[in-house]
C-alpha cells in the first residue's frame, strides 16, 4: 500500500496517465488544470512514491510469436518462507512467465505464460514446472482471450 494520501489533482492525474500514458506534460497538465512546471513535480512525486509504477506499451502477442497464453494453477507440497520465495525466483527469471499471483486457497499460485505453441506449452509445464520437487499439482487453462483494464479503480477517500 501507498504511503502517499492521493488529493483531487493528484487522482486526477492518476486518472489521465492511466487512460493515455503518453500525454505530454502540457497536455496532462491542462486537463487537471495545473501549470506545467507544477504538473511536472506532481507526477515526479507520484514516480518517487511509488504510486506510478511505470509506463507500458500494448504489444500484439502474435506481433512476438506467441500463439497460445494460459494459465497454471500450482499447489505447493511445501509451504515454508525459504521453499517459496525459491520457487517464486525460479518462476519469475523464466521468459515465458508474465504474471505470478501467489494465492491464499486450493491453489498457491496461478502462472500467467506465453509460449509459441502447444509443445512449448507441454515442456514449460514438465521442465520448468512439474519437475520441481516443491510443487504438489499442476492444472492448467487454456486462455482463448484476453482483456484488461488500463485503469485501476480509486478508492481514495478525499
Amino acid at each position: 500500500m501507498s504511503k502517499t494520501s492521493l488529493d483531487r489533482i493528484d487522482s486526477a492525474l492518476v486518472a489521465a496517465l492511466q487512460n493515455n500514458a503518453r500525454m505530454s506534460n502540457k497536455e496532462l497538465a491542462a486537463h487537471v488544470h495545473l501549470a506545467p512546471s507544477s504538473c511536472h513535480g506532481r507526477v515526479r512525486r507520484l514516480i518517487d512514491e511509488g504510486v506510478l509504477r511505470g509506463f507500458h506499451a500494448e504489444v500484439d502477442p502474435e506481433a512476438l510469436g506467441i500463439g497460445i497464453q494460459a494459465l497454471l494453477f500450482l499447489r505447493m507440497g511445501k509451504h515454508s518462507r525459504e521453499t517459496v520465495r525459491d520457487f517464486q525466483l525460479h518462476i519469475k527469471g523464466l521468459r515465458e512467465v508474465l504474471e505470478v499471483i501467489h494465492l491464499a486457497g486450493a491453489m498457491d499460485f496461478v502462472v500467467r505464460v506465453a509460449v509459441p505453441d502447444a509443445s512449448a506449452l507441454r515442456d514449460l509445464v514438465v521442465d520448468a514446472f512439474a519437475a520441481r520437487e516443491e510443487v504438489a499439482h499442476i492444472e492448467t487453462s487454456l486462455i482463448f482471450g484476453h482483456e484488461r483494464s488500463s485503469v485501476l479503480p480509486n478508492f481514495v477517500t478525499e
